[in-house]
């Protein structure tokens, strides 16, 4: 594959990139800041966020969803740019949430990591809960370890999780009223610690590793197709562009990007054509 451009320089630490109606979409955590930028670098301020983390994804009828993982809740946007409540998570899990997808009936999958690791404390299990439509919310999943990236496949029949602390992904079946059953692992990933993840139509996955500093793709049962070596951790990936093909990554130099204060910007954006477009759960 050719070398990554880089699209954009100066964040802190980006997370959560989404394509959507013609740009990318960008969480930077240390700047509170939702980036909506173009192929040019050309970039946009689209929302503040004062929690940390969070990340976002959209409901089917084009409303954003936002995670914000300190305040143990899920916001919703409203057209006319207003941030209202859609779900409290904190009777879920009293830690941090962080991820988030949406499938195609607008339920929402988000996890909570179980323990705080900016406040130092000790690693512990997380969790995956779903959030109806209409704002309802349970726990789905249980006894993940450091849960991260998620994708839904295209037919709405699978989620796969990252789970970064036992390196590998992770799949459910999703039932009909949302439930997750049927976990197995999708791929062992020895020594690797995945992180953001985005699905193409061929089936196959990218993740994001940081202590490798890597995106690397992946097909069920763990067998390599390709590897994007970069200076920096990368922390999450989405497939996007005119023709879906545009691999996009979200890079910082960590632990220096652990100062989320603003101070430290190593965050980057980057792009490469990847070799299947991104598919869409």
């Amino acid at each position: 594959m050719p070398e990554p451009r880089i699209l954009m320089t100066g964040l802190v630490l980006g997370e959560s990139p989404r394509w959507h109606d013609g740009r990318l979409w960008v969480c930077d955590w240390g700047a509170h800041e939702v980036i909506a930028l173009d192929l040019d670098g050309h970039r946009e301020v689209v929302l503040r966020v004062s929690s940390f983390p969070f990340c976002i994804d959209w409901l089917p009828d084009g409303r954003l969803l936002v995670v914000a993982g300190s305040d143990r809740r899920l916001l919703r946007r409203e057209p006319d740019g207003s941030l209202v409540p859609h779900a409290d998570l904190a009777g879920l899990c009293d830690r941090p949430w962080n991820e988030v997808v949406v499938d195609g009936r607008g339920n929402a999958y988000v996890n909570c990591i179980g323990f705080d690791m900016m406040a130092g404390e000790e690693a512990a299990d997380g969790v995956l809960a779903l959030v109806a439509p209409e704002g309802s919310a349970r726990r789905v999943a249980e006894k993940v370890a450091f849960p991260n990236g998620m994708a839904v496949t295209p037919d709405g029949s699978t989620l796969i999780l990252a789970e970064s602390y036992r390196s590998r992904l992770t799949a459910f079946d999703i039932e009909a009223d949302g439930g997750l059953t049927n976990r197995r692992v999708w791929a062992e990933l020895e020594g690797a610690a995945p992180d953001g993840i985005c699905l193409d139509v061929e089936g196959a996955v990218w993740y994001a590793d940081v202590p490798n500093k890597c995106c690397v793709r992946v097909r069920e049962g763990g067998e390599v197709l390709q590897t994007i070596a970069l200076d920096r951790g990368c922390f999450s990936c989405a497939l996007g562009g005119p023709d879906g093909r545009t691999l996009f990554m979200t890079a910082a130099e960590w632990p220096a990007a652990a100062n989320t204060t603003g101070g430290t910007r190593t965050g980057q954006v980057l792009a490469a054509q990847a070799p299947a477009p991104g598919a869409e759960g």
